[in-house]
C-alpha cells in the first residue's frame, strides 16, 4: 500500500529551514570529510601469512573432558582427528594470545531454523548459526585485517590453488585428511555431490543460491581424492576465490545427503529439502560445532566438534569455547539482550539504538561492550534506468523512467536531499556521514578525488528540474509533466522500501518529505523482506531505498553488480522480457570499466579502474547515495580474542569476521552456562564419555 510522509518526520523536518539556502547554482564537489568518531576501531593491518598456515605440529592438546572420551576408546586420539596438516592459527596474531578451553556464546536471533539441509535451500535460522556449523572452501571475513597488498580470499578447506598459465584452469588442492563430525573423510566425493548434484541440478537451489553462474560459467572435473579442477571460458576470473566463501561453495556431508537425493533413491525433491528437520541432532559438520539440542521457538544448542581440523600454533585444538546457543527470540532482543548482559553477541545496526546502547555500556557495571567499526552500513536512493519495458510499466511509471534517465532529473534529486539532516534524523551525533554514493569511504578503492558529490542546496534543484522540463505550472507547489506528458500532471513518484526495519523506514520517509520541499511529490510503497525483493528484482519501482552490500565496500565480491554487465546483475537496470538492454552511454563506459576490473590482475590498474569507475558512478548519479554510518558489535566483556576494529559486515558478516573458533573466555571469567557440560555431539543428542 502507498502511504505519505511520517507525520513525525514532517515535524523533524520543519526544524531546519529550507529557505536558508543561497539562490545560487552550487557546482559539484568532493564530498565533506567524516566527523571523527573516537568509539570506532581501528584494525591492525598485516599479511594473510601471519594470521595462519598449515602444517603439522609436534603434539596436540584437547579438553580433558573429550580426552576421557578418548581414554573410554569412544574417540580415536586427537592427532588421528586432526588432517595430516591443520589450519593453524598463529598465536602471535591473537589479540589475547593462546585462549582456554571452556564457556559458552550466548547468541539471541530472530529467524527459526527450517532444518539443517542447507544445500536443499533450508534456513538454518541465520544469525551466525550457518557460519558455526557450515566451512566453505575459502574465507573472506578476516580479510579486514589484510594489508590491500596482499588481498586474497583466505584458504579454508581448500589449502591452495593455482592458475593455469593461460588462466582458463583453476586447480584446488583441498587439505588432506580432515573429517566430518562424525568422523566420515571430506573429500573430492563431497566436492563432487555438491557440484553435479546440487549447483548443476535446475529442481535445487543452495540457500545462498549458487548457481553454476555464480562461477563463472565453469566446468568442474575431479583429479583425486584431494583435487579438482574448474575450467572457464575468460581468463583468470578471480572473483570466483572469492565466491567460494560463504555461503556459496560449502560442500555438505554427501555421506547422508545423497541417499535422501532422487538421483540416488531418494523419494523427492521435497523428500530431500525436509530429510533433515531441526529436529535432527548432530548432523555432520565441518564447522566447529554441531547441534545438540533443538527446542521449538526457544533455543538451539551447539557443542564442540571433536573433529574439528584447526588448532592454534601450541598445538591447542580449536575451538576454544565448547558451547554455543542461539535463543529463538526477535532480531530487536537480540540487541537488547546483549546490552543487558543476558546474551553475549550481537551486530547492532540500528543507529536509532546507538545512542542509548552507548550510554549503557558506559556504566561501570554493565556487561557489554560496544566495538565500533568502519562506517560501512550506508544506503542508497537507486532509480529504475529502464526505458525499454523491464517490469511492465504503465504511462505514469514509464513517464518517470524516462526522466530518471535524464542527467538533469537525477541531479535535482541529488541537490534536493539534505544528507546531513536525514543522518540526523536517525541519531544526534558523530556516527553518521554524508554518503554522495558508490564505493564507500575508508574501504580499500575508495579515492575521495575520484568522487563527485553534489551538495544540499534547494534552488539548485529547482533550477535542474527546470532543466529537465518540470515546473509547477498549477500552482500547487508540485512540478508538473510538460503538457504533452499525462496532459501535464503532477510528476508523481513511488519509492519502494522495506518496512522490516526501522532504519529503512524512517529513511525513506524522510525521502519522501525533503522531496517534497523541492517540489517533488513521492508515494512510500512499504513492503515486507520477501514482497520488496519480489518487486525490486521484477523492476516495479520508480525508485528504491536500497542499504548497500558488498559490491560497495570491498568491490572484489559481488563485483558484476557494479553496473548492467550483463541482463541481471545490475540493481537498476535489467533486460526486459526480450532480454534487450537499453544501456545509457555513461552506463556503458561502467560495464567497459567493471569489465576491465575483473579481467586484471594487476593491482595498481585496478587501482585506477575503480578511480574512473567511483568517477563516472557519483558524476553520472548511477546511485544517490543517501547516508553512512558504522556498526558496532555489542560483546560481553568476558570475551578475549576480539580483533580492533571488526566491521559488523565487509567481506562477511562480523560472526565471521571475529573468528569464533579463536575466541575465548579467561578462565576466571568463565560462568556456568553449559547447558551440556562434559558431552559431545552424536546423531541421539549430546553423549557423555563411557
Amino acid at each position: 500500500m502507498f502511504k505519505h510522509k511520517s507525520s513525525a518526520f514532517a515535524a523533524l523536518l520543519l526544524g531546519v529551514s529550507a529557505t536558508a539556502v543561497s539562490a545560487q547554482v552550487l557546482e559539484p564537489t568532493t564530498p565533506p570529510q567524516a566527523p571523527n568518531f573516537d568509539a570506532q576501531g581501528e584494525p591492525i593491518f598485516v599479511k594473510r601469512s601471519d594470521i595462519y598456515d598449515y602444517r603439522a605440529l609436534d603434539s596436540y592438546n584437547e579438553p580433558d573432558f573429550v580426552q576421557a572420551f578418548v581414554d573410554s576408546g569412544a574417540l580415536p586420539p586427537v592427532e588421528e582427528r586432526l588432517p595430516n596438516e591443520p589450519l593453524v592459527y598463529n598465536v602471535a596474531n591473537m589479540p589475547d594470545g593462546a585462549g582456554e578451553y571452556g564457556d559458552v556464546m550466548r547468541h539471541v536471533i530472530g529467524g527459526r531454523p527450517e532444518g539443517w539441509n542447507f544445500w536443499g535451500g533450508q534456513s538454518q535460522g541465520w544469525g551466525g548459526i550457518d557460519i558455526g556449523l557450515t566451512e566453505c572452501l575459502t574465507r573472506t571475513g578476516p580479510l579486514f585485517t589484510v594489508e590491500p597488498s596482499d588481498l586474497e580470499p583466505m584458504p579454508n578447506l581448500a589449502k591452495s590453488w593455482e592458475w593455469s598459465d593461460d588462466g582458463m584452469t583453476l586447480t584446488v588442492h583441498l587439505i588432506e585428511g580432515a573429517k566430518w563430525s562424525d568422523g566420515d573423510p571430506f573429500d573430492t566425493e563431497d566436492i563432487a555431490f555438491y557440484w553435479d548434484d546440487v549447483i548443476m541440478d535446475s529442481e535445487l537451489t543452495p540457500l545462498m543460491g549458487a548457481s553454476q553462474a555464480t562461477y563463472n560459467g565453469a566446468t568442474l572435473d575431479i583429479v583425486d581424492d584431494y583435487t579438482f579442477t574448474m575450467s572457464f571460458d575468460t581468463a583468470f576470473p578471480e572473483a570466483v576465490l572469492y565466491a567460494m566463501a560463504y555461503g556459496n561453495f560449502c560442500p555438505g556431508p554427501s555421506h547422508v545427503l545423497k541417499p535422501e537425493h532422487p538421483k540416488y533413491g531418494g523419494e523427492s525433491y521435497e523428500s530431500f529439502r525436509n530429510a533433515f528437520p531441526p529436529e535432527t541432532l548432530g548432523f555432520p559438520v565441518m564447522g566447529a560445532w554441531a547441534v545438540v539440542e533443538y527446542r521449538s521457538d526457544d533455543i538451539v544448542v551447539l557443542r564442540r566438534n571433536p573433529y574439528y581440523w584447526k588448532v592454534d600454533s601450541e598445538g591447542n585444538q580449536l575451538p576454544y569455547l565448547n558451547e554455543m546457543h542461539y535463543r529463538l527470540s526477535t532480531w530487536a532482543d537480540r540487541d537488547v539482550q546483549a546490552v543487558a548482559g543476558t546474551g553475549d553477541f550481537s551486530n547492532l545496526e540500528q543507529a536509532e539504538n546507538y545512542v542509548e546502547s552507548l550510554r549503557r555500556a558506559a556504566e561501570a557495571d554493565s556487561p557489554a561492550r560496544l566495538a565500533f567499526g568502519p562506517r560501512t552500513i550506508g544506503y542508497s536512493a537507486l532509480p529504475n534506468l529502464s526505458a525499454n519495458g523491464w517490469g511492465d510499466p504503465d504511462d505514469r511509471a514509464q513517464a518517470i523512467r524516462d526522466l530518471n534517465r535524464d542527467i538533469n532529473f537525477r541531479k535535482a534529486i541529488s541537490y534536493a536531499l539534505d544528507r546531513q539532516r536525514l543522518g540526523e534524523s536517525l541519531v544526534k551525533g558523530p556516527f553518521t556521514t554524508i554518503y554522495p554514493g558508490g564505493i564507500y569511504a575508508g574501504t580499500s578503492f575508495y579515492d575521495a578525488d575520484s568522487t563527485v558529490y553534489y551538495p544540499y542546496s534547494v534552488e539548485t534543484a529547482k533550477h535542474f528540474l527546470e532543466e529537465a522540463g518540470l515546473v509547477d505550472t498549477d500552482g500547487n507547489g508540485f512540478v508538473n509533466h510538460p503538457a504533452d506528458v499525462l496532459g501535464g500532471a503532477d510528476v508523481q513518484m513511488t519509492l519502494l522500501a522495506q518496512s522490516d526495519y526501522q532504519t529503512d523506514k524512517n529513511l525513506a520517509e524522510g525521502f519522501v518529505a525533503i522531496m517534497e520541499e523541492a517540489g517533488l511529490k513521492v508515494t512510500l510503497n512499504l513492503l515486507p523482506g520477501k514482497d520488496y525483493d519480489d518487486a525490486r528484482y521484477a523492476g516495479r519501482y520508480d525508485w528504491y531505498v536500497y542499504r548497500n552490500t558488498a559490491e560497495m565496500i570491498t568491490v572484489v565480491q559481488q563485483t558484476t553488480q557494479l553496473a548492467p554487465v550483463g541482463p541481471t546483475t545490475a540493481l537498476q537496470h535489467r533486460a526486459n522480457d526480450a532480454g534487450e538492454m537499453d544501456l545509457l552511454p555513461w552506463e556503458q563506459e561502467l560495464v567497459d570499466v567493471v569489465n576491465a576490473f575483473i579481467a586484471s590482475r594487476d593491482p595498481a590498474e585496478r587501482v585506477e579502474l575503480m578511480k574512473r569507475y567511483q568517477k563516472l558512478h557519483t558524476e553520472n548519479l548511477y546511485s544517490v547515495g543517501l547516508t553512512a554510518y558504522p556498526g558496532a558489535l555489542i560483546i560481553n566483556k568476558r570475551f578475549a580474542n576480539i580483533p580492533a576494529g571488526a566491521p559488523i559486515f565487509m567481506y562477511n558478516w562480523a560472526e565471521d569476521n571475529i573468528m569464533r573458533e579463536r575466541v575465548y573466555v579467561p578462565t576466571d571469567a568463565q560462568q556456568d552456562y553449559e547447558l551440556h557440560p562434559n558431552t559431545l555431539p552424536s546423531s541421539d543428542g549430546p553423549v557423555t564419555a563411557g
